[in-house]
């Protein structure tokens, strides 16, 4: 998954600046303890931390 596409999910699922603000302050077990930033900049796979997102807030099988 393109960078590009996961922040356009994160926008469409949370809005722009709630996506914002969980990419920056919202720290995920799923991803070793890491925000979505710091997960992504580690070299994570986008498509990754966009499960873990998806897993964490509920996001419905149709939107994931």
């Amino acid at each position: 998954m393109r960078l590009s596409y996961f922040r356009e999910l994160m926008a469409e699922e949370f809005g722009s600046v709630r996506a914002n603000s969980l990419a920056t302050d919202h720290v995920f077990a799923e991803l070793d303890g890491l925000t979505v930033n710091q997960a992504l900049e580690a070299g994570r796979d986008a498509k990754e931390v966009w499960r873990a997102v998806c897993v964490a807030f509920e996001v419905p099988p149709e939107r994931r």
